[in-house]
């Protein structure tokens, strides 16, 4: 067992002291997932990667009695999380400033394609009418590509076969593909 599951786990179980522990081994990771979505903002964005790491962590350790089971489930909160403050971000810059709730975000793979630019706003709508109809496949999405996990720590942290996770992943982005391209973005 790694030193942030054991972390995790005994954090799960009240110990304050493990979350202090804890933070500089996850710091690193959960500040790159940061700083890979804030590089498809506008240049102009106010949210730095820094704020939003500070944002991310505060709302996992202030969660009443959380129950990590591993890093990876850590990660995949932290996704989920990492997704909602950049949604509320992006709604306040639309309420702050007319035409402001676009922020770019792409939704690619490793493999070689044209960036897809759309709206975090209406991409985020578009994961809760995934989810509604299909959340496991909405849940695949999140994990990838907010929470940056593999393939392999997706299929962990949902309990599937890494190919079902594949085949999610594949269907939910051309499903959202489909769902967005009809909105102009």
């Amino acid at each position: 067992m790694s030193e942030i599951t054991q972390l995790l786990r005994a954090s799960s179980q009240g110990d304050r002291d493990a979350l202090d522990r804890l933070q500089p081994l996850v710091y690193d990771e959960v500040r790159a997932i940061a700083a890979r979505h804030l590089r498809r903002e506008r240049a102009d964005r106010t949210l730095q990667p820094t704020e939003l790491v500070h944002e991310v962590y505060l709302r996992l350790v202030g969660r009443h009695s959380p129950d990590w089971r591993d890093r990876a489930h850590f990660l995949g909160v932290a996704a989920q999380t990492v997704r909602r403050v950049l949604v509320e971000h992006a709604r306040s810059r639309g309420r702050d400033k007319r035409g402001g709730g676009a922020v770019r975000v792409t939704l690619t793979d490793s493999a070689p394609s044209p960036p897809r630019e759309l709206d975090l706003v209406a991409l985020d709508l578009a994961l809760e009418r995934l989810g509604a109809e299909e959340p496991e496949d909405r849940d695949v999405v999140v994990l990838r590509y907010f929470g940056g996990l593999t393939m392999a720590e997706v299929a962990a942290t949902l309990g599937i076969s890494e190919r079902t996770a594949h085949r999610r992943w594949e269907f939910a982005r051309s499903w959202l593909y489909r769902e967005l391209g009809g909105a102009g973005a």
